[in-house]
């Protein structure tokens, strides 16, 4: 039998990795940060009201307002800025790292707030997991000055934000919504925060926009890739399970930054990347056993 959760997992992570790449060649066109973040929530998120529309019928009357205005500013508004922000400064693979810690962050929370907790070998997954994750920073971080440290810590948000988006989302996902129209909710719930921020930074440099539409092509495709599949892996797998896309994108983007964008990288980072792939392992066994007991 198909391990669906599981395939999901993968397809989801290695979507989000493409992210950091494809972020880092925006910031060489200078385009605006925040502006670039808003081209991904509101375009993917059009993209799946349409395909939410001929997948799911009609709306429903649930009650998604709330829920997509808080989920689009905690998990896209505050990550996505903070993403696109600071990779000019730390490179596409360091800032794909800070989305392989949000296991932990998911992990504690969900304990804490007893929202579909894992189990202990879940827990030891997402602590081999951890492992890998910092033996990257360490590997990757040697070499960093002092700015950059402070790139780095800001960047450390991220996996908090990306927290209480992936433990929120499961306590208070609407009683009979589908999770694509959820997910194209809440990522055009986001796109007005990201564009005003945009807006009060540096301006809509629109023509920088437009001069580069094989890039924001590209970028529509892989978050629009990402999100059908996000939401419907939330649903399955749990926020502790889907928090893991970060270790896969951590990944993705780092390979991506090695054979596309000449990035570099020490033989920790590769070997932190094996370890990451250890820890998945361990949970997606746990992820199995619970859905047989």
């Amino acid at each position: 039998m198909t391990n669906r959760p599981l395939l999901l997992l993968l397809g989801t992570g290695a979507a989000l990795g493409c992210n950091f790449p494809l972020g880092k060649l925006a910031a060489a066109q200078g385009l605006n940060p925040a502006l670039w973040a808003a081209v991904i929530s509101g375009g993917a998120g059009l993209i799946m009201l349409v395909v939410s529309r001929l997948a799911e019928g009609p709306p429903t009357a649930a009650p998604m307002l709330r829920f997509s205005l808080v989920s689009g500013f905690i998990s896209y508004v505050v990550p996505n800025f903070l993403t696109f922000a600071a990779i000019p400064h730390l490179g596409s693979g360091l800032v794909a790292v800070m989305f392989a810690l949000s296991p932990v962050v998911t992990a504690l929370l969900s304990i804490v707030l007893k929202v579909r907790p894992p189990s202990m070998l879940g827990l030891a997954g997402i602590g081999v997991g951890l492992v890998g994750a910092i033996a990257i920073i360490v590997a990757r971080n040697s070499g960093l000055d002092g700015r950059q440290s402070a790139w780095l810590l800001l960047a450390a948000l991220v996996p908090v934000s990306l927290g209480l988006g992936n433990v929120y989302r499961t306590r208070a996902w609407p009683r009979g919504a589908g999770p694509i129209r959820l997910a194209a909710l809440t990522n055009l719930a986001a796109a007005g925060p990201l564009l005003t921020l945009a807006w009060a930074l540096d301006g809509l440099d629109l023509p920088a926009l437009l001069a580069v539409p094989g890039l924001v092509g590209l970028q529509l495709l892989a978050s629009s890739l990402m999100f059908l599949m996000f939401f419907r892996l939330q649903q399955e797998g749990g926020p502790t399970y889907l928090s893991q896309i970060g270790y896969v994108a951590a990944a993705v983007g780092a390979g991506i930054g090695v054979g596309v964008l000449g990035e570099s990288y020490p033989a920790g980072v590769w070997a932190g990347v094996a370890i990451v792939a250890a820890g998945i392992g361990l949970t997606t066994l746990a992820q199995l056993r619970t859905a047989r007991a």
